[in-house]
């Protein structure tokens, strides 16, 4: 899950930690200890951008060579589902012709937290292999000034 909150790019440069890039390094290794060497996780979470617009955040999704038909989203309670399905020609073609075939398919998936977003007016448009999605803030209830009687 991804709670929306501004993005301050030199957070962690404030303060030198010299065994920072060995910890990154580990989490990475033992994340996907082969990498990219099977091909299996190439794709496995697409890029997203989130920016706070003031009344709404725009959630920016990269999801080049995909057919707008085969991106789902999902709202479930307060989280936002977008889901994402590639098909390969090698499932329709001969799979004999191929000499080399490093393009990924399969299903990709990636979850975030809305609990601060109107989830009824949220808007969604897919162009140029980027998904974009326009997620209004809830507005605060703001409630009226009363006298309160005392027993």
């Amino acid at each position: 899950m991804f709670e929306l909150r501004p993005y301050h790019k030199n957070d962690h440069a404030a303060v030198y930690n010299p065994f920072r890039e060995m910890e990154e390094m580990e989490k990475a290794f033992f994340a996907n200890p082969f990498g990219s060497f099977f091909r299996t996780g190439a794709l496995a979470e697409f890029r997203t951008d989130i920016s706070d617009e003031g009344d709404s955040y725009v959630l920016q999704a990269d999801l080049p060579g995909f057919d707008k038909k085969d991106i789902q989203l999902d709202v479930n309670g307060d989280t936002l589902i977008i889901n994402a399905e590639r098909h390969s020609e090698k499932e329709t073609k001969e799979k004999d012709k191929y000499i080399c075939s490093e393009r990924s398919y399969g299903s990709y998936s990636r979850q975030f937290d809305i609990s601060s977003v109107d989830a009824d007016a949220i808007k969604a448009k897919y162009e140029n292999g980027v998904l974009t999605l326009k997620l209004p803030k809830k507005q605060a209830a703001i409630s009226e000034p009363r006298r309160l009687e005392i027993e």
